[in-house]
């Protein structure tokens, strides 16, 4: 037995992506003569509400590869301070595009739109960087794939226009926080000039992120994608199954929000777990051990591995647990029988 949750990233191609590949039409990406490439960024871009789009090799490429689009050397970014783009993308900004991160610490991953107006930089001061965009992560990884709402997108859209910012969402999960309210990812993306979305999470593609926005950003993105080295030839047998991604991966995903919960309902009957369900919005279930269990996240995550169940620690304080399309309902139901079989027994590594 195997139940892997350490991410959603660990998701298998399905049957119909691999014919896809197998099958795909491919041309020259560079001279844009790879219809199936062309066929994925026109789908993304229409259904994303955006007049272009563009294919990248992975969701950290799209963000830097905003970012670089639409900032300039010295600039400063407003971003969530847990935020993917400062945790987990090894300094790119800082490293490529020169930018200083503005780290705002929120709420569940949001941001109250008082304090991002308050970091706002008065650039004629020549001590202070000049604020160039605001970063949103939608959904928000390190807490637990919470989705921020649009109340708060709208009001920081509106921070950004009257201060000529840019916005930018990582929209790795975006899809999830569509399907989990039941509207258009559209409905959500309207609020930002460039998403990155990732087909390799939820959407189980093998490779590949879309970055989309309005055609200006998105040619100067293309040259970023070129300059990085992430201009693929005959990328065609990337956006095939991203196509199958688009047309029959998304509304499947309520079926891994459906088991998030049960999860982490079951995680919440199991002594000396501390969980709030009421936190599980999509996919990501995090949860930590109380002070008086007899057993430490640590050994609890070694324990339940040794017993394949797969999970991680995402911090010293939280485990995390992901639902995907190849996790099953019954395969939650043993997970929990192995959990709560370790949690009740002192484990060592």
């Amino acid at each position: 037995m195997r139940i892997d949750m350490r991410s959603d990233t660990m998701t298998q191609p399905t049957e119909a992506m691999r014919k896809a590949m197998y099958e795909a039409e491919v041309g020259d990406v560079n001279a844009f003569e790879d219809p199936t490439v062309l066929k994925l960024e026109e789908m993304a871009a229409e259904r994303l509400g955006k007049e272009a789009a563009l294919l990248v090799t992975s969701g950290t490429q799209g963000n830097q590869v905003a970012i670089l689009s639409q900032t300039q050397r010295g600039d400063e970014i407003i971003v969530e301070a847990s935020s993917h783009i400062v945790m987990l993308e090894g300094a790119a900004q800082c490293v490529l595009a020169g930018v200083q991160p503005r780290q705002i610490p929120g709420v569940r991953g949001v941001m109250n739109p008082a304090d991002v107006k308050a970091a706002i930089r008065p650039f004629l001061d020549p001590h202070y960087p000049k604020s160039a965009m605001i970063c949103v992560e939608n959904t928000h990884n390190f807490h637990g794939g919470a989705i921020v709402p649009n109340e708060n997108l709208a009001a920081l859209q509106e921070i950004a226009k009257e201060h000529s910012l840019r916005m930018h969402m990582d929209g790795a999960r975006v899809f999830n926080a569509a399907v989990a309210q039941g509207i258009p990812v559209s409905e959500i993306t309207q609020y930002v000039d460039t998403v990155q979305v990732c087909f390799t999470k939820g959407l189980s593609a093998p490779i590949g992120s879309i970055l989309a926005g309005d055609k200006e950003t998105i040619n100067t993105a293309r040259h970023w994608r070129k300059r990085l080295g992430g201009t693929l030839r005959q990328a065609g047998v990337v956006a095939a199954p991203m196509i199958v991604s688009l047309t029959e991966m998304v509304d499947r995903l309520a079926e891994d929000h459906a088991n998030a919960r049960l999860l982490a309902e079951g995680l919440a009957n199991i002594e000396g777990v501390e969980i709030d369900v009421d936190d599980i919005d999509t996919n990501m279930v995090y949860f930590s051990m109380k002070e008086d269990s007899p057993i430490t996240m640590r050994d609890l995550v070694i324990g339940c591995y040794h017993e394949g169940v797969l999970g991680g620690m995402m911090t010293p304080t939280q485990i995390r647990f992901v639902t995907h399309k190849d996790i099953t309902t019954a395969d939650i139901h043993k997970a929990l029988e192995v959990i709560n079989r370790v949690a009740k027994s002192k484990v060592t590594a």
